[in-house]
Order: structure tokens, then C-alpha cells, then sequence
């Protein structure tokens, strides 16, 4: 077994701290990403894992034993940086040795891992080149390789696909996934992008100012985010939050005046209720043209509103309308076939279903 559990973890730089009491348990063979915005000590805690961190308190365990004091290279655990950390002056079959020959590998089994690795991330032509030799994506599968090769019982990848292009990320994360599932191999993985994270993870862990805001599987965050920084962070673009405030035993008045229905999965939270502030979160893609939905709209289930187009992203399979409705700002997904012009006015429908609803002061999700 090859879990990774950290109990009461705490980090601290003389009297600032970075990370207050971390819990997460990782399972065995999991692909756990950490995310979130720079500085919220998602690599922190990945660096304490592999021992490059000293903690401050708490317990990290790995396999079911405490590491707290376990030097590194006595961890089982294999790290993938950002910056690659290649030897510019070894070969790529050099880079993929180099931790073999430290712990003194036979040379048959040190060629046999090396041609395996090599086999598995497609690098075998480029072995006998130096880094500089590669493109940055080569170099990236070369340092994963390096990582293979150790047949560690955990994987820690911090950022590793920062240094790429828009088209190689996509590609060198969906070999990264599909080498996990292959290898079976724990792993955690630390990303700033969400979509990396929705991606790729069984499971995240999405922190903020070092603490752990919420644990779950990709689907279960984005359709159930446990607060407002949550719902904000994960989803592109972003949900729209509105002020408002609940009223008329089971309708919700934003700032501007609009009134929606409650969705009846939330009446009996918000029951005897009225004057609570709350703020009301409604998705992109849970805002469609009217136009499109005729049919759908007659359930009750959706309530039509007029926005007035600010601003138009055209993205080719979508467009993405920023509109606004009296003095609150909404952004809608529209068909791109359908896109409406600047400076005009359009018809579009809230899925009142979709609607999310979080306490104004705790900024808590309120939930059944």
C-alpha cells in the first residue's frame, strides 16, 4: 500500500504561517491535485511530502509509515519540477541513469528500466541526445521518465507542465494521465490551472491561504462547491454571484431587482427565512437564449430575463456573452451560430435548478 496520509500538517517561517493544520488522505494508486491560486501552499505541501520541507507540526505518512523524519531519498517517492532539473551535460539515457547508478543498480536491470521508460513516454530515438537537443515537451517526458525509471511507490509532480504551450499541455497531460492508469502509481499533482485539475485528478484538494478548502471528486466540486472561493475558482468562465436576498417565502431578490424562485431542493433551508442576505451563484452554461429553449421554459423551470450585451467572446464551438441585467453583470454560453452583437439587447433564461445559494456572511454553500 502506497497511501499518503497527512494529519494536523503545519509549516510555519519563524512567526508566519503558511500552512495552519492540513488534512488529506490520499488512497493507494489515487491521482490526487492540489490546486490553487499562487501562494496558497499547494507546493509546500508537496514539497513537505518529499521531505524538502521540514514541517512544523503534525504527521506525514507514506505507505503507513511516518516520514517526519526520513531523509528524501528514503521516502520511496520520485519528484517531477517544473523547471525539469536535467543535467544539461548528460544524455537523455545519462538523466534516466543517474538515479539508478546512486543506489548502485545491476546494469542489466538499470537498461532494462531505462529501454521500459524510454518504450512507455515515446523517448527512445532521443536517448543518446542532451537537453538542449529537445523541445520542451521532450525535455518534460524525459524528467516523467526520470521518475518512471525509480518504480517509486508515489509520484509528486509540482507544476510540470508551467513551461509549455497551450496545445502541449493538453497533450503531455493526457500522457501523464494515461501513464498513471498504467503504472497504477500514488500520485499527487500540483497545479495553479483548475482544468488541469478537472482533468486529471480522481480526486482534488482545493486550498486557499493554506488551508484545504474542499476535498472531492472533479464533478462532485464543480456541481457541489462547499463556498463562494471554491464555486469562483473552479469552472471557466467563472460562476456569477449576485447580491441579493431572500423574500416572498421561497423567492430570492437580487440587488438589481430581478426576483427568481428558489429552487425546490433549497425551500427547506431557506424556509421562514426572509430578509436573510445571501449571494446567488448561476453558472455560464446554466444561462441559455430563450430562442433556443422555448420549449423547456414553460416547466417553470427556467426564468427569462433581457440582458444588454456588453461584450462578446467568440470561442468557435461556443461564445461566451458578458450582459447586463440592471446593475448586475452576467455571463451567459450561447450557441456560436446565434451570437448577438455588442449594444444590443438579448433574450436569455436562468435554469433556476442550476442556481446556487450561499450564506452572505459565512460564504458558505447553503444546502439541503
Amino acid at each position: 500500500m502506497a497511501d499518503v496520509i497527512l494529519k494536523g500538517v503545519k509549516k510555519s517561517y519563524g512567526p508566519v504561517t503558511v500552512i495552519e493544520h492540513l488534512d488529506l488522505e490520499i488512497h493507494d494508486q489515487e491521482f490526487m491535485v492540489l490546486v490553487g491560486p499562487s501562494g496558497c501552499g499547494k507546493s509546500t505541501a508537496l514539497r513537505m511530502i518529499a521531505g524538502l520541507e521540514e514541517i512544523t507540526g503534525g504527521t506525514i505518512s507514506i505507505g503507513g509509515r511516518v516520514v517526519n523524519d526520513v531523509p528524501p531519498k528514503d521516502r520511496d517517492i520520485a519528484m517531477v519540477f517544473q523547471s525539469y532539473a536535467l543535467y544539461p551535460h548528460m544524455t537523455v539515457r545519462e538523466n534516466l541513469e543517474f538515479g539508478l547508478k546512486i543506489r548502485k543498480t545491476p546494469r542489466d536491470e538499470m537498461d532494462r528500466r531505462v529501454k521500459e521508460a524510454a518504450d512507455i513516454l515515446g523517448i527512445s530515438e532521443y536517448l543518446e541526445r542532451k537537453p538542449k537537443q529537445l523541445s520542451g515537451g521532450q525535455r518534460q517526458r524525459v524528467a516523467v521518465g526520470r521518475a518512471i525509471v525509480r518504480k517509486p511507490s508515489v509520484f509528486l509532480f509540482d507544476e510540470p507542465l508551467s513551461n509549455l504551450d497551450a496545445k502541449l499541455r493538453v497533450q503531455t497531460r493526457a500522457e501523464i494521465s494515461k501513464l498513471q492508469k498504467t503504472l497504477k502509481t500514488t500520485t499527487v499533482y500540483v497545479t495553479h490551472d483548475q482544468i488541469e485539475a478537472m482533468t486529471m485528478g480522481h480526486r482534488i484538494a482545493v486550498m486557499q491561504s493554506g488551508k484545504l478548502q474542499q476535498v472531492g471528486t472533479p464533478l462532485e466540486v464543480y456541481e457541489q462547491p462547499v463556498n463562494l472561493f471554491v464555486a469562483s475558482f473552479i469552472g471557466t468562465p467563472p460562476m456569477n454571484f449576485l447580491p441579493a436576498t431572500l423574500a416572498d417565502g421561497g423567492t430570492v431578490v437580487a440587488a438589481s431587482g430581478c426576483r427568481l424562485p428558489v429552487p425546490e431542493k433549497l425551500r427547506p433551508v431557506t424556509a421562514g427565512q426572509d430578509g436573510r442576505k445571501v449571494v446567488l451563484g448561476i453558472r455560464p452554461e446554466n444561462i441559455r437564449e430563450k430562442a433556443r429553449d422555448t420549449a423547456r421554459d414553460d416547466g417553470g423551470g427556467a426564468v427569462p430575463i433581457t440582458a444588454h450585451v456588453e461584450f462578446v467572446e467568440p470561442l468557435g464551438h461556443e461564445v461566451i456573452v458578458h450582459g447586463r441585467v440592471g446593475d448586475d453583470l452576467l455571463v451567459a454560453k450561447v450557441d456560436p451560430h446565434r451570437s448577438p452583437e455588442m449594444g444590443s439587447d438579448v433574450q436569455l433564461v436562468i435554469e433556476i435548478d442550476a442556481i446556487h445559494l450561499f450564506d452572505a456572511g459565512t460564504e458558505q454553500r447553503l444546502a439541503a
